[in-house]
């Protein structure tokens, strides 16, 4: 990596020293918020301060943590838990200068991690995942240990998305081999979008029932099961009208069919035999009963004469 001039290396160490001071004294607010003994003060401003870069450093591999090594940073640490141990720091005063000093220094801590990483040769994106580490671990390590949700995991301000602008910005200037202007301006991002996302109040958007994919497989579903019961009843109605059309004698075929049978030995007996019923009178009875009546007058006449 470039020399870097150490004006700007002297202004960052003295910004990571007061983001160590500042970070461990919001440890020890939240140590206070619960009822902590000073153990826990200590304890809490160690993993607010010192969290994010022993991650990192522990990840790399390159050599015993930084936060180990020099005894000064654990210093600075516990110095500032110990600072909201005795100054209850509250109010509308700490609060803006809490999220504008800890936006500064999570643009510094951003910058620190990414270039530590290209220091030594490491890939473009775990660069920017040091970069994002180091500026968001201590902070998820200390609310993990105090049995809460990490705060960048949602539902609150942008913390985490300005230090990976940040990273992102150090690793394109160093691609472009502008490191020392790389640090400066990456730093003024990464700070810089925090401010403006605590003043204009930004997160991330949140859904829980947002599944694009699964609601397109449902819709498709959907869609799947109204095409089978769309063509299950096509098919039935395709059935039945071969059914009618097999079991429909059309008029001129029926015609046709009645002259055939007219025309044939068989049918002209039956011709006949209807011929006949029609041209009887009507009134008239041919039955068996009629004709022995006839034959008893018939027959009484000759006994009178």
């Amino acid at each position: 990596m470039p020399t870097v001039d150490p004006t700007i290396l002297a202004l960052y160490r003295s910004l990571d020293l007061i983001g160590v001071v500042l970070n461990g004294a919001i440890g020890g607010t939240i140590a206070r918020q619960r009822g902590f003994d000073i153990i826990g003060f200590s304890f809490l401003a160690l993993f607010s301060a010192l969290g994010g870069g022993m991650l990192r450093d522990t990840l790399m591999q390159r050599g015993t943590p930084a936060a180990i090594a020099e005894p000064m940073y654990m210093g600075f640490a516990i110095l500032g838990g110990l600072l909201a141990m005795l100054i209850h720091l509250r109010g509308r005063a700490w609060e803006l200068f809490e999220a504008h000093a800890d936006a500064v220094i999570l643009g510094v801590w951003a910058v620190t991690g990414s270039t530590k990483a290209l220091t030594y040769g490491m890939p473009l994106a775990s660069a920017l995942f040091m970069g994002v580490l180091t500026a968001v671990g201590g902070g998820m390590i200390r609310d993990i240990a105090t049995g809460s949700v990490p705060a960048i995991f949602g539902g609150n301000k942008l913390y985490a998305t300005p230090a990976l602008l940040g990273s992102a910005v150090m690793v394109l200037f160093h691609m472009m081999g502008h490191d020392a202007a790389g640090m400066l301006v990456a730093t003024t991002v990464g700070a810089g979008s925090a401010i403006l996302a605590y003043w204009r109040g930004w997160v991330l958007p949140t859904n829980p029932d947002w599944a694009p994919v699964n609601m397109t497989a449902r819709q498709f579903g959907q869609k799947l099961k109204s095409a089978r019961a769309q063509g299950r009843e096509q098919g039935i109605a395709q059935e039945r009208q071969m059914w009618e059309d097999a079991l429909h004698i059309p008029e001129d075929v029926r015609e046709d069919f009645a002259e055939k049978l007219a025309e044939s030995p068989h049918d002209e007996g039956i011709g006949h035999a209807e011929a006949t019923a029609d041209t009887t009178p009507e009134g008239t009875n041919d039955t068996p009963a009629d004709t022995g009546d006839a034959d008893r007058d018939v027959t009484g006449r000759e006994e009178d004469g």
